[in-house]
């Protein structure tokens, strides 16, 4: 017998190996390996087993295999289907099968001193002879409790080890190691939950997903299309998803939740924990390792049967997949944004596929991807038009803020009718959430009399200057420098600071209202672990007025008392050279005044504009809703040949060399013109469509020089085909780096 392996290398090629007698029987595809690779010992993934050793062209072998050494793990680490899965993301987005596999398990899984946590266990036994009164009453109260951890009884009960094992010794205690659980959510109150009951509109979504799963006999789906299930805010989507997992694990089956951003895991896995209990796990990197290793084999093993966490939460080994759930599936934090680039909703649909099992994708603003596919039949589109108990959705305000300007004569952080709506708020004791999408305090510090920026060397961005440590830092690559004391250029020392971040947003409403409570929501305040729960936990607590915070406020999270959503510069994602760029702001606008009157109390939301007049933010301000804007952005994007109606990729070039750079971006433009060229003649249309080469919109980063290409297509295969055309005609040299990016949601 002969076996496939993929080695933990990216060298992308499988390399075969004998299996010995003595492991014949054991060898199962998907385990870890040990096996000699070269002069050292690798680890890799049995991908395939073969009953003979003959050459892949069919002639016999003239060269003798080198055998596995070992087996690493008895159980395997994927199943058939998981493997069936990476190796469909490794050919759909042009990767390497060894850096696929590894991205689809976590870090501390395959570490090879991560072990199970063990902890001295004490158990009482019947034997209670030759025990002093002190003992006698230790042991009653030990039996009384069941027993339990070592270091939680001395606590407990005021003892100590000593004593514990001289019990032990007279045979009333057996103390012996036992695995421990390292539990996410140790110490974290989790509140049981029964079923809500379902209005006729969450009832018939129910229905409608409950048809696209599997019946418990193995006969198919009623339909077995994937389900978008459209609900507008604070509609009970979630409840939706309980009540579908529910019956799905009465059935025996499995489901896996997507969440788009960490900051949204605590929240919904609370919700999900306090249904299910312990048959949930979650999975996210703020975790340690030793609660990812734990969470992993608890579902590995079938102890966790429902798993919760963002987009690599979808290779879990969930035994008897029968649902998974993509929450607010338009989000592009599913994106992976390294290799593998692939994108978690598409993951999600092709591995239940796979499985026999249902998907939902739920959201109340569907990527326009989606939205087609519902609208062309190939997905099942459910609709959800209004929020639960009859609440209204809130009442937007557009804020002109040239208007504004002109009013005040600058352009004022807060404006007039938003600084009078937090105002009535504070007086009411209702909470206000205020969304600005840029942290720090100001984006550039700026000489006021030469124009001299204060600007990052290694990225082709200006520093922004963050307050809290009086220093200027990079958003691209992490690095800092202090504050000059006078412009370098013509050493004035006159610095002004343009541009408003959260930090400055912070002490502007501090000074406005010195008396209201204020938690501020960003990258720099949710750094250390658990931050963003303790943060959340605090405002929903009433703890503060007004939570001020960057986009991961914005979505997913339900705050009964919150009456008023104020977004301070609704143009920043409207501009940026991206196709997609009216769809995200809508989207991100809609999401975040979503947050609004979810509760009794009304609603309102204000959207402060230097653009009232463009589509996507009227259209967040109008009662129009989704399906209206949909589509005249579809119509939009047919005329222009742009995703869904194409498919698009990028080709970025980075090299510390500009000209190597720019030189190779313009060899694979050029080499993919001619491609194009041939493959748009037998069709008679232009239909594979190339850029010129061109700087990148982050036209360098951490020191590295970036180039593009765009490439447009009716299919992703006929890209990737171009792609590894050239890469095998013209291999790259060592100095230049080339990200290819599939289905790329967005220019780099």
């Amino acid at each position: 017998m002969t076996v496939s392996v993929a080695i933990d290398l990216a060298l992308d090629r499988l390399f075969t190996y004998s299996v010995p007698a003595e492991l014949t029987e054991k060898l199962l595809v998907g385990q870890l390996l040990r096996v000699p690779f070269g002069g050292r010992v690798a680890r890799g993934f049995a991908m395939a087993l073969a009953d003979d050793a003959v050459a892949e062209k069919g002639e016999e072998r003239t060269f003798k295999l080198k055998p596995v050494m070992a087996i690493e793990d008895a159980s395997p680490f994927f199943s058939p289907k998981l493997l069936e899965l990476v190796k469909w993301i490794a050919s759909y987005t042009a990767s390497p099968i060894e850096t696929t596999l590894k991205a689809a398990l976590p870090a501390a899984v395959l570490k090879p001193t991560m072990k199970p946590k063990e902890l001295l266990y004490v158990d009482a036994l019947d034997v209670a002879d030759g025990l002093t009164a002190h003992q006698q009453r230790l042991l009653a109260e030990i039996r009384r409790v069941g027993g339990g951890w070592m270091q939680q009884l001395v606590r407990e009960f005021k003892t100590s080890p000593s004593t514990l094992r001289a019990m032990a010794e007279k045979g009333a205690l057996e103390i012996a190691p036992r695995a421990q659980r390292r539990d996410p959510l140790a110490g974290r109150s989790v509140m049981p939950t029964k079923p809500l009951p379902l209005n006729a509109e969450q009832t018939a979504a129910l229905e409608a997903v409950m048809r696209a799963v599997p019946a418990a006999d193995g006969a198919s789906a009623a339909d077995p299309r994937p389900v978008l299930l459209h609900g507008v805010t604070g509609s009970g989507k979630t409840e939706i998803y309980l009540q579908a997992i529910a019956g799905v694990l009465a059935s025996g089956r499995g489901a896996i939740v997507l969440v788009p951003e960490i900051a949204l895991t605590p929240q919904t896995v609370r919700r999900f924990a306090g249904r299910f209990g312990d048959k949930v796990a979650v999975l996210h990197s703020a975790l340690s390792d030793g609660e990812r290793y734990d969470e992993w084999q608890r579902i590995r093993t079938g102890a966790a049967r429902v798993v919760v966490g963002p987009r690599s939460a979808v290779f879990a080994p969930v035994h008897g997949l029968g649902l998974v759930v993509v929450d607010e599936e338009h989000d592009p934090s599913y994106k992976q944004g390294e290799t593998p680039r692939y994108h978690a909703r598409d993951v999600a649909v092709v591995r239940a596929r796979l499985e026999g099992a249902a998907v939902v994708l739920g959201s109340a603003t569907p990527s326009l991807e989606s939205w087609r596919n519902a609208q062309t039949g190939k997905y099942a589109l459910v609709s959800v038009p209004n929020r639960v108990a009859g609440r209204t959705l809130p009442a937007v305000h557009l804020v002109n803020m040239e208007e504004e300007a002109a009013r005040t004569g600058h352009v004022p952080i807060f404006s007039a009718p938003l600084l009078d709506a937090i105002h009535l708020r504070l007086e009411r004791g209702e909470q206000t959430i205020l969304f600005l999408n840029r942290r720090g305090y100001s984006r550039v510090l700026e000489c006021q009399s030469c124009g001299w920026t204060a600007q990052c060397p290694d990225c082709s961005l200006p520093y922004t200057y963050h307050q809290a440590d009086h220093c200027l830092r990079c958003h691209v690559c992490g690095g800092w420098t202090h504050l000059p004391s006078e412009c370098p250029d013509c050493k004035a020392r006159d610095f002004s600071y343009t541009g408003v971040g959260t930090q400055r947003a912070e002490a502007a409403l501090k000074r406005c209202f010195a008396h209201a409570r204020v938690l501020r929501m960003d990258a720099d305040s949710t750094s250390r672990r658990f931050s963003h729960d303790d943060i959340l936990s605090a405002f929903r607590a009433g703890k503060a007025d007004v939570l001020l915070g960057t986009q991961m406020i914005a979505k997913g999270l339900d705050f009964p008392n919150v009456t008023l959503v104020g977004v301070l510069n609704a143009d920043t994602s409207l501009h940026r050279p991206d196709p997609r760029a009216s769809e995200r702001t809508y989207q991100l606008l809609a999401q975040v005044s979503g947050r609004a009157g979810r509760a009794e109390k009304p609603g309102e939301v204000y959207l402060q504009t230097f653009s009232p007049d463009a589509p996507a933010i009227a259209a967040a301000a109008s009662e129009r809703g989704f399906a209206s804007f949909a589509a005249g952005e579809l119509a939009a994007r047919r005329g222009a040949y742009l995703p869904p109606y194409c498919r698009l990729s990028t080709l970025v070039f980075r090299s510390q060399s500009e000209s190597l750079a720019s030189s190779w971006a313009d060899l694979y433009a050029k080499s993919l013109a001619a491609w194009a060229a041939k493959f748009n003649a037998p069709r008679g249309a232009d239909l594979f469509r190339v850029s010129e080469a061109a700087e990148a919109p982050l036209a360098k980063a951490e020191g590295w020089f970036r180039y593009q290409v765009v490439v447009r297509a009716p299919a992703s295969k006929d890209i990737v085909a171009a792609v590894k055309w050239i890469e095998k005609e013209r291999p790259a040299p060592k100095d230049i780096r080339i990200a290819f990016d599939v289905d790329a949601i967005d220019l780099a």
